[in-house]
């Protein structure tokens, strides 16, 4: 596998609200109005919420009731997941012709790697005037820059909307010093303790011992020093970007029941698997797009935990979010992306030459990855090995033996 490009300079593009952002760009008039996008399941609560409806009292989380009595004039948005997920990559495109280390964190935020861009644009306020000059034509987008993808995010959060915040090199713990403790990646325990020590800024959290915030805080308080007292700058780690193997099936009249769903899903999986290109590779990422009647939308990136080439490992959780989410409609149209894979085994790659042999090299590197887990869980083996010694004795006792699992 080719060795992904970093950089340690990055510059940070956020578009907060972004599928909500979406919307109003291709609904005029939208951000005039107090407006909410539903959460894309089936609990009818709200997603995201704009300005306005915050101003008038509603939050996400809440049902749709709820926000209607305290906004009677909200405007409400059905999700569409697949259209935002083709705004993001069409946005990600786009910034890949500025640098091509490029990536991508939630919906609506992407980190560019600057190093050597100064020879090419001149200074960091150069390299942010080409960013905008491609962004800013159809988002209002907050910029940062900065050394490490920390202080471009906090920069980039610090900025006023269509504006940016530069951090000079070697300027990073002045600025960080002041910033809110809120802008580090806080579990909501982790924050009330923090503030009930008496800790607000970075800069107070840096000005505590490192090895006291680790006896208080474990590893994660390390890593929250270590970000505040700029001990650490984590790098802008580019993107390979996959030639994703792809099955649709379009349905001759829209579908509704899950056990046709799950039947063609079954289908597009073998012949995305039937595919030469896949063949000597495992599967590790994969999407499901479904088209839903009324023009909506459904969506589901699948990240598997051990890749695998067998059908059944990769419809395993496609089938538990259809059965806890699935599309609010009937399904028009069904599209399988296998978007990133993982080298196969010695014998993936030897001898795997069908979907068969490849499943079977599949399951067994599962196997040898469970019994690792379980070895290093509790210090000892507990698989065994059947084996034949004694197959004339007429006592099962001596005509078997077990012998230890060692994967």
């Amino acid at each position: 596998m080719p060795q992904r490009p970093t950089s340690s300079l990055a510059a940070c593009v956020w578009i907060p609200l972004f599928p909500l952002r979406c919307e109003e760009v291709r609904r005029e008039g939208l951000a005039t109005h107090p407006t909410a996008l539903l959460v894309p399941d089936l609990s009818r609560k709200l997603w995201q919420v704009s300005p306005l409806a915050r101003h008038a009292g509603v939050r996400p989380g809440m049902t749709v009731s709820q926000a209607i009595g305290l906004c009677p004039t909200l405007r409400l948005c059905e999700p569409d997941p697949v259209h935002y997920d083709e705004r993001f990559a069409g946005l990600l495109a786009a910034l890949n012709e500025i640098t091509p280390v490029v990536e991508s964190g939630e919906l609506g935020l992407v980190y560019l790697g600057t190093d050597g861009l100064e020879g090419v644009f001149g200074p960091p306020e150069k390299v942010i005037k080409a960013i905008e000059c491609v962004v800013r034509g159809t988002w209002c987008v907050r910029l940062g820059w900065g050394r490490g993808k920390f202080a471009a995010w906090v920069a980039a959060s610090r900025a006023k909307p269509g504006e940016a915040v530069i951090v000079p090199a070697g300027g990073e713990g002045k600025f960080l010093a002041t910033q809110p403790i809120a802008v580090l990646p806080l579990d909501p325990d982790t924050h009330r303790r923090l503030r009930q020590l008496g800790i607000r800024t970075l800069g107070a959290l840096a000005a505590l011992p490192e090895e006291a915030v680790a006896a208080q805080f474990a590893a994660v308080g390390r890593k929250l020093w270590r970000l505040a007292a700029c001990h650490t700058a984590e790098p802008v780690v580019g993107r390979i970007a996959p030639e994703p193997i792809v099955a649709a099936l379009t349905f001759f009249t829209p579908v509704g029941e899950r056990d046709l769903i799950e039947r063609a899903l079954d289908q597009l999986i073998a012949r995305a698997l039937k595919d030469p290109r896949r063949i000597g590779w495992r599967v590790h990422a994969l999407r499901l797009r479904a088209e839903v009647e009324g023009g909506r939308s459904w969506l589901a990136d699948i990240l598997l935990k051990d890749p695998t080439a067998d059908g059944a490992r990769i419809a395993a959780p496609l089938r538990t979010r259809l059965e806890q989410a699935p599309p609010a409609g009937a399904v028009t149209r069904l599209v399988l992306e296998l978007t990133a894979f993982a080298p196969g085994t010695t014998e993936l790659q030897l001898f795997a030459r069908d979907d068969i042999a490849a499943a079977r090299a599949g399951q067994r590197h599962a196997l040898e990855s469970a019994a690792r887990e379980i070895q290093q869980r509790l210090k000892r083996s507990c698989l065994y090995h059947v084996i034949e010694v004694q197959p004339w004795s007429r006592l099962p006792e001596r005509r078997y033996a077990l012998i230890d699992y060692e994967p």
